[in-house]
């Protein structure tokens, strides 16, 4: 198991920024909006050649009230569990507030490593503020600029140097190579996190019944059955008209990131409401990313007590989504689990029909028979004839076709090869790409 470091403090203090900046990535939303982040981010970096984990957390309140602050509470506390360095991060513009000290009080119960990051320190001449924050008794008190990079080496050499203390079990990674990366994607509410915490059967994302709760993409990496997987818990994804919010719009963009990396798309959606447009439009994004789609209908408990006939609430969700007529559909509960024990093997059929390789002769043999029965038209007068098929890639699979004329191939002619190509190997839950190009340079 790789080290963790947690990033903690208080909202808005730069905590995201600063994660941004070890990981070399834009993987936490930043924004000036106080608690952005919610759920714990996790990263990995490196330094001085040695890997370790990075975990942003959303901004600690104690004194918070509200279901979602308590919350966004224990997540940073389970953060500080799970780490083995903590980096305190404060405002050194806004001075030592009393939250500072609760939280410091908090984070010296937990007898970890402590580094205090003093951020916002952008100028040198800014350095005389940080002699304040020496009374926070933190042997390791550093001043750093996350936004503009400065002190941020310094930082990290203590915090290598704190790491190389920690004793790391060898033989134990985390499952990048090889894990089958699932988002988890869907309209606000739709029960994305529930279905995530009961697949993890821990309570790693926040669950609230406020639309909107999850605004970062995190990536949570497990084993199921000896298979590696790494699900990505995602933002609900409204429609551009209703993203009024920055932060919610920051938060479309980090989904369909999401769908980009990923290699199983699952779509959830409420079944006792019922297919929505949204639905609709998030499946579009997911097929036309080239993603493997699994739909997932969730709160599978409620249809059975409202009393909807289980074969009606199936056909409406694939007559709304007959353009993924190929994806397959399971049955859900999160609150009652049921429908659970299937769902990876669901995940793996389609990853193994995603990743599927075609040899060559079986391939043109499909495509000639399939010619045979229906006979490809004429282009401007001239017969078309189609050569020769390869397959150039697998993840979806994607075929090229050489023809005469590849202008000539109507699209609903493309549509009927795809449909032969599924009737005789398949493909469930992927999409099939095929490419037309001339064999010749002056055809």
């Amino acid at each position: 198991m790789l080290p963790h470091i947690a990033i903690v403090g208080r909202a808005n203090v730069g905590k995201s920024t600063l994660f941004n900046r070890i990981t070399r990535s834009r993987s936490a939303i930043v924004h000036d909006m106080p608690g952005v982040t919610r759920d714990r981010m996790y990263g990995q970096a490196e330094w001085d050649g040695k890997p370790f984990m990075v975990i942003d957390t959303g901004g600690i309140d104690l004194a918070g009230g509200n279901t979602i602050e308590l919350q966004v509470r224990e997540q940073g506390e389970l953060a500080i569990r799970e780490s083995d360095v903590i980096v305190f991060v404060v405002d050194g513009q806004q001075g030592i507030l009393p939250q500072d000290r609760e939280v410091i009080e908090l984070l010296r119960r937990s007898g970890k490593p402590l580094i205090l990051a003093v951020n916002k320190i952008d100028d040198p001449v800014h350095e005389v503020r940080i002699s304040d924050f020496y009374e926070l008794g933190v042997k390791f008190t550093i001043p750093i600029s996350a936004e503009h990079n400065i002190g941020i080496s310094g930082l990290m050499d203590i915090v290598a140097e704190e790491l190389a203390r920690v004793p790391v079990e060898p033989d134990i990674e985390l499952p990048e190579n090889g894990a089958i990366r699932v988002a988890i994607v869907g309209k606000p509410n739709a029960g994305k996190s529930s279905i995530i915490n009961r697949l993890l059967n821990s309570d790693r994302c926040i669950v609230s019944e406020i639309p909107g709760t999850t605004r970062d993409t995190v990536d949570l990496p497990l084993e199921y059955e000896g298979h590696p997987f790494i699900l990505m818990d995602t933002a609900g994804i409204r429609r551009k008209g209703k993203t009024t919010k920055v932060v919610e719009k920051f938060s479309v963009i980090m989904a369909l990131k999401a769908l980009e990396r990923c290699d199983v798309a699952v779509l959830v959606i409420d079944g006792a409401e019922g297919v929505s447009e949204q639905d609709a439009t998030i499946a579009g994004y997911a097929f036309e990313r080239g993603r493997g789609l699994l739909l997932a209908i969730n709160k599978w408990d409620l249809v059975q007590e409202k009393g909807l006939v289980k074969e009606e609430v199936e056909a409406r969700v694939r007559l709304k989504l007959k353009f993924v007529d190929f994806a397959p559909m399971i049955k859900v509960s999160a609150k009652s689990g049921f429908g659970f024990p299937k769902f990876f093997e669901e995940v793996r059929s389609v990853f193994g029909e995603f990743s599927r390789k075609i040899p060559t002769g079986r391939l043109n043999d499909c495509i000639q028979k399939a010619i045979q029965r229906n006979p490809m038209s004429s282009y401007k007068g001239k017969f078309l004839k189609l050569y020769y098929a390869t397959q150039v890639r697998s993840g979806p699979p994607t075929f090229e076709c050489f023809v005469n004329y590849p202008q000539g191939v109507h699209f609903s002619y493309q549509r009927y090869l795809v449909n032969s190509l599924r009737k005789a190997f398949g493909f469930s839950g992927t999409p099939v790409r095929m490419i037309f190009s001339s064999r010749h340079q002056d055809e």
